[in-house]
């Protein structure tokens, strides 16, 4: 275990064994390590072996710090299983991944169960677009995202096409229906799935297979939770099904961080734990080790406005700590420059670095202007929420090569790989190809095959069609099979991407494009690399997805492609300031934050025409306390007295939840905590500019 001695809550919540836990942990207060000590006192302490415990939590880098922190903890250390006593602990074998993550390894194993191919495709966010898209017959994206997130949030909450169609209040509603109906067939058709049915359709799998799910009982035998406030409907139960009479389970989260309900997260699932296993144990962590006093008293008096399912109140040891300030601005660009003046004489007087910085706000269109001024002042900044790795065209365009080659029926991934590169397919012989395969309900990659078509489409146009799925089926034959750096190579060989970018793209580009293609290939030549022995310490956790797999072929990476939202180890900590949604920045932590626009309208975000509800104010208060407890040192708050919206300025109010925070009754600075006089701030500089030391450092 670790050399840090956990405090009492931590280490009641460790060690709890009777029954399921409910481990409520504070903003700071030490989650993770929670979780990371529990599974190393599973193994070491209560003879669990790795592969019969499941970590599971919302986003890869989170699974990705478990993972190490696990690692770290286990390393060197012995099972204590009856008769495995004396082998080193295989950390390889333990499952620590994301919910999406955990439904894909399910389905692998029981894809003929629910009638899938063991080599289903999984669509992306843009697939999914196309194809409501296309059953909408229109182009007006507004329409098209209301509709793909109506059906998301169905599946998220367990409602099938029919139950979406009996319960439509109106127009909208029915044809929205109508199109998930649609839309289910379609992709079942393309035995494909979307990101939403890798944990619906093992849910419903365990709901109705007591066989399978005894299996994955049996298999799984204990639970730890991440980010539990932030599950929905469809999650719980699969936790629920997973967890079965067992009831071995730890689940950590956060009533007062839940601030996801727009995507189906729901805090009923707090409540109904206490309901589905009454003798649940709850554990508070209320010792927060990452802000200072004067920021908690501000989170706390916030957050003691929303109504409780339990109670809690952050404290620390951390002192009092500079006071909050609160600036009222003329407009946004007044806002946006006083921040960055101001964050530049911070940084200088406190010798820290830009990276210690972050900018804090409620919409991404806020971002713009700071933007602006950093880079008039030359000040380096990272923008949080940027595009993915995976978003970018070239790795998309490998990526549906990718699928196709373990789903031949996949026919998204068909369309953008046989047109990139442009092998003479052009858009006549895929619309005459497409229309055929409808007719014949049939795949795109099948209809090219079959013999009736050739009096659709002239033998120019039908010839690159069966050279490229010729080709594909060839790599396919090999990548269930032969080492995927083997195939991976072939398949460049065969497609010419190099020469097609620099004969697509200027030079400047195609260099840009291409280096990123290297460096995917190259991630996925590691992955799918066999460790050099079972329980090799960290290097079992270098699966992409976590699970608890040994090596992958190119079939089996593809479905892992399909999960990350970027390339690991891709990111690096570079010394700039942090530009963040609050959304974005949940989980995060800086030494000094600036939290700009709080003011009525944008922070709670309410429009003219939204029905304000208490939920909605209280999900919006939670926002606002998620944004307070990421300061560890200082807090700067400010609002706009006019703001414009569109051709129009707006007179703006400040935020109902500065008042809320009470700073008037905050206590006075200690003496070592107050702020530096004139006098004091120019003898700093002074100091700092011949090389001495700053009379009161960060």
């Amino acid at each position: 275990m670790s050399s840090f001695p956990l405090n009492p809550a931590q280490h009641e919540a460790v060690r709890y064994f009777d029954g399921p836990c409910l481990v409520l942990a504070g903003a700071g207060s030490g989650k993770t390590r929670v979780i990371t000590q529990k599974i190393a006192y599973l193994i070491e302490a209560k003879g669990f072996e790795p592969r019969h415990i499941a970590a599971v939590t919302f986003t890869n880098k989170a699974a990705a710090e478990m993972r190490e922190r696990v690692a770290k903890l286990l390393d060197g250390k012995t099972l204590t299983a009856p008769g495995k006593e004396g082998r080193k602990v295989p950390v390889n074998q333990l499952t620590v991944c994301t919910f999406h993550s955990l439904g894909v390894q399910i389905l692998r194993r029981e894809a003929e169960n629910v009638g899938l191919k063991p080599q289903f495709s999984i669509m992306d966010a843009d697939d999914c677009f196309g194809l409501i898209q296309e059953q909408l017959g229109t182009t007006d994206k507004a329409m098209i995202r209301r509709v793909q997130n109506a059906i998301s949030l169905w599946k998220n909450g367990l409602v099938t096409p029919e139950q979406a169609l009996a319960g439509a209040q109106n127009a909208d509603d029915h044809q929205a229906a109508m199109v998930f109906r649609n839309y289910v067939a379609t992709l079942h058709a393309y035995q494909a799935v979307d990101f939403d049915d890798l944990i619906r359709i093992p849910t419903e799998l365990f709901a109705k297979d007591e066989a399978v799910r005894e299996r994955w009982q049996n298999r799984l035998r204990y639970l730890l939770i991440d980010e539990y406030q932030d599950t929905n409907t469809c999650q719980y139960t699969l936790l629920k099904l997973l967890a079965g009479p067992r009831a071995a389970f730890t689940a950590v989260g956060d009533d007062d961080q839940a601030i996801y309900g727009w995507r189906g997260a729901t805090l009923e699932n707090l409540k109904q734990l206490q309901t589905d296993f009454p003798q649940l144990k709850v554990i508070k962590l209320e010792q927060n080790y990452r802000s200072t006093v004067r920021i908690l008293q501000a989170a706390n008096n916030v957050i003691a406005n929303n109504p409780k399912l339990f109670e809690k109140k952050l404290w620390s040891e951390h002192g009092m700590g500079d006071p909050i300030g609160v600036t009222g601005m003329n407009d946004e660009e007044h806002e946006a420059e006083s921040v960055v003046f101001k964050l530049s004489a911070h940084k200088f007087e406190r010798r820290a670095q830009f990276r210690d910085y972050a900018i804090l706000y409620r919409g991404n269109h806020q971002a713009r202007i700071f933007e602006q001024i950093l880079r008039r002042e030359r000040i380096p900044y990272v923008l949080s929420g940027g595009q993915s790795f995976f978003d970018k065209a070239e790795i998309k365009d490998l990526c549906a090569y990718l699928r196709l080659i373990a789903n031949p029926d996949d026919d998204p991934a068909f369309i953008r790989a046989v047109t990139t590169p442009r092998r003479g397919v052009g858009s006549s012989s895929l619309e005459a190809l497409g229309s055929f395969a409808g007719q014949a309900k049939v795949s795109l990659f099948e209809a090219v095959y079959m013999g009736a078509l050739e009096t659709r489409v002239a033998a120019r146009q039908l010839e690159p069609l069966r050279a490229f799925c010729d080709f594909i089926t060839r790599i396919a034959d090999r990548a269930g099979r032969d080492p995927a750096t083997e195939v991976l190579n072939e398949l460049m060989e065969g497609i010419h991407y190099e020469a097609y970018l620099y004969d697509a793209f200027d030079e400047r580009q195609a260099q840009a494009k291409w280096q990123n293609t290297l460096e995917f290939l190259d991630w996925l030549k590691r992955r799918g690399t066999k460790p050099a022995e079972e329980g090799a310490g960290a290097t079992g956790f270098d699966n992409a997805d976590g699970l608890a797999d040994t090596g992958k072929n190119l079939l089996e990476l593809t479905q892992t492609v399909a999960l990350m939202s970027m390339l690991e180890g891709r990111e690096d900590d570079p010394d700039a300031v942090r530009l963040s949604t609050l959304h974005a920045s949940k989980g995060l932590e800086y030494p000094h934050v600036f939290l700009v626009g709080v003011e009525e309208g944008i922070l709670p975000h309410l429009r003219e025409d939204d029905e304000i509800t208490d939920e909605k104010i209280e999900e919006e208060r939670r926002l606002m306390y998620v944004g307070i407890t990421r300061a560890q040192r200082s807090l700067h708050l400010s609002w706009c007295k006019k703001r414009k919206r569109a051709r129009d300025t707006m007179v703006c109010e400040v935020s109902r939840f500065v008042r809320e925070m009470n700073l008037d009754d905050a206590p006075p600075p200690a003496p070592e905590d107050a702020p530096m006089t004139p006098k004091e701030r120019l003898a700093s500089l002074k100091a700092l500019l011949a090389g001495g030391k700053t009379p009161n450092p960060a």
